[in-house]
């Protein structure tokens, strides 16, 4: 067996880690970001995801210098046409939107023709997201993980280049903090885990939804193989 490989190691520092670790505010999020070499390694930890059938069921958009004002004037066309009336600092604000960090990482989720479910596909870009935030992190960056309306809209989609396979999972936001978050809200573990048994009450944190809200429209059918 590889040395390199981990499966299984105690790691308090690691554990310490993960039970600390917290997001970064976008605007929070200054100069330095990762440069090119510091990325590749981000992407190859974030890579390293659960991935069933071995598909690779995602893949990376890299956004940096000059090419987030480029994508920031997509991101105004793309308001402009469902809004023509936008003030000019709405406009303002759209086009800059990439311009928060020093370095964004579009993972998209594509799913591949195979027989394992679509939705485990769709899991494993979600794992990647994660991957991809906590190796930042490691590495002494803030992170943010982010979609906002142009994830979902079609012409800004067309204009990356994506297709009716693919689907934003997230833009992650990388930089430097600014300054240390404040923590936040955390979750009551007795409302979310059951030691099953026959017949015991399942603990689903339905207190956790927000009135009025359903189910949000995915796009495609979660059920199709």
């Amino acid at each position: 067996m590889s040395n390199d490989i981990i499966a299984a190691q105690n790691s308090e520092e690691v554990l310490d880690y993960l039970l600390k670790r917290r997001s970064v505010p976008v605007k929070q999020l200054g100069a330095p970001g990762p440069d090119e070499g510091q990325i590749k390694t981000i992407l190859q930890a974030a890579s390293r995801a659960p991935d069933h059938g071995k598909l690779c069921p995602w893949y990376f958009l890299v956004f940096s210098g000059e090419a987030r004002e480029q994508v920031g004037e997509i991101i105004e066309w793309a308001w402009r046409e469902q809004d023509n009336k936008a003030a000019p600092a709405k406009l303002e604000l759209e086009r800059e939107r990439f311009m928060r960090a020093p370095v964004i990482v579009g993972v998209v989720s594509r799913i591949r023709k195979a027989k394992h479910p679509m939705w485990e596909q769709i899991l494993s870009a979600g794992a990647v997201c994660q991957n991809l935030c906590l190796a930042a992190n490691a590495l002494g960056f803030g992170s943010n993980w982010v979609t906002e309306w142009y994830s979902y809209n079609e012409s800004f989609r067309s204009e990356l280049g994506l297709d009716e396979q693919d689907h934003i999972a997230g833009f992650i936001f990388l930089g430097t903090p600014a300054e240390q978050p404040a923590e936040r809200d955390r979750p009551e573990l007795n409302d979310l885990v059951t030691f099953w048994r026959p017949g015991t009450k399942v603990n689903k944190g339905d207190n956790y939804g927000h009135e009025g809200v359903g189910w949000p429209e995915t796009g495609f059918d979660l059920k199709k193989q």
